[in-house]
């Protein structure tokens, strides 16, 4: 659980990034997603040496390389559980010139994670910052999904202060009561086209927590629901490092958050892939024709985001599948032939439930692929 205290440590933190003159939310976040996927890389690490010393068998899988680096630096002072106790200069200097090259190069464990990180910059400008985010993240207790999962969510939710990268979340509020029409089953193959921080899915995954709490007692739903439940896409690569840690510190092993722009046609081939979709796609007027996937074409002719998301949610839909989306109003009132036609295709074609009017001017659809 999130205490007060926690939230006004985060709270300093943010306070030493602005005057270390780092004041753009993103990267404040970003920062401290590359030192805590740290700290999960040493825990993992950990958990391998105990279990082969309880074996008695050599490691399976050794995320740290034993001995020392090309320029003198001990591996061992890669890890979380090392460097943090080092003074802020020599902390500094390991994480900067050694750890951040470290992860660069990192893609051994075939994660989304890994896969991210590989672009990873170190931007922590003064030991002393460096040295007072790291206490902050060591005080958490990792091991409470709840706790980390909650100091990521109230970190995230600073992006909505800052102007434009607001665009980036949805509100929490907002999500659950779509993720409540909806009702994921244990079953569901779930996916988020412009999943920026993943709040969707992550509200997904707890919801189906607390509904289906013996899901992950049973290997295959287990196995399902770390490795082939949760699908995300997006195109910036800021968003899909948040997005995955965000998954990750709320309990997700291995989730398939991937770069995609989900409108072009090199990636077309996810027709009727999943049972639930739901997303807050980006709405931003027409895209060119040429780089559109021809198939959403082929529900509705138009070059209007807000149609061509539409028509891609019910391509993406296995039958019978379902969907919860937000979407502007010019969904419902346009008079042009394309708004037309994609309401005739909803209205008549598909299973439409419901649509909701929220105060702000948000709009979520409700809706069922037949």
């Amino acid at each position: 659980m999130m205490t007060n205290e926690m939230r006004n440590q985060v709270d300093r933190v943010w306070d030493a990034f602005w005057s270390g003159g780092i004041s753009n939310p993103l990267e404040v976040i970003e920062q401290i997603t590359y030192l805590l996927f740290l700290r999960r890389l040493d825990d993992l690490q950990t958990l391998a040496e105990n279990k082969a010393a309880r074996t008695k068998k050599p490691m399976e899988r050794r995320i740290f390389p034993e001995g020392k680096d090309a320029m003198g630096c001990p591996y061992e002072n890669y890890r979380w559980s090392r460097f943090k106790n080092l003074s802020a200069a020599e902390m500094f200097d390991v994480v900067e010139k050694h750890v951040f090259p470290f992860l660069q190069t990192l893609g051994g464990d075939n994660s989304t994670y890994a896969e991210h990180m590989k672009n990873a910059r170190f931007k922590i400008p003064t030991p002393a910052l460096l040295e007072k985010v790291v206490d902050l993240l060591a005080d958490v207790p990792m091991e409470d999904r709840d706790t980390n999962g909650d100091l990521y969510e109230y970190m995230l939710g600073k992006i909505a202060t800052a102007g434009r990268n607001g665009q980036f979340l949805t509100p929490r509020h907002i999500i659950r009561l779509m993720v409540e029409l909806v009702a994921p089953q244990p079953n569901d193959i779930i996916c988020d086209p412009a999943c920026g921080t993943c709040g969707f899915l992550v509200a997904a995954g707890e919801y189906l927590r607390s509904n289906y709490p013996d899901m992950l007692h049973d290997a295959n739903s287990n196995e399902h629901f770390h490795h082939e439940m949760f699908h995300g896409f997006d195109f910036d690569d800021t968003m899909l490092r948040i997005g995955s840690m965000n998954m990750l510190l709320h309990g997700v092993e291995n989730p398939d958050v991937q770069h995609h722009d989900s409108l072009a046609e090199e990636y077309a081939g996810e027709e009727e892939h999943y049972t639930l979709v739901m997303a807050n796609p980006p709405f931003a007027g027409s895209l060119d024709d040429q780089g559109t996937a021809k198939n959403l074409s082929d529900v509705v002719k138009t070059k209007k985001t807000e149609l061509l998301f539409l028509a891609l949610f019910l391509r993406l839909l296995k039958p019978g599948g379902r969907a919860a989306v937000i979407v502007p109003d010019g969904v419902l009132f346009g008079s042009s032939r394309a708004h037309k036609e994609l309401r005739r295709i909803l209205v008549e074609k598909q299973k439409l439930d419901a649509v909701i009017s929220l105060p702000s001017g948000l709009i979520c659809s409700c809706s069922g692929s037949s």
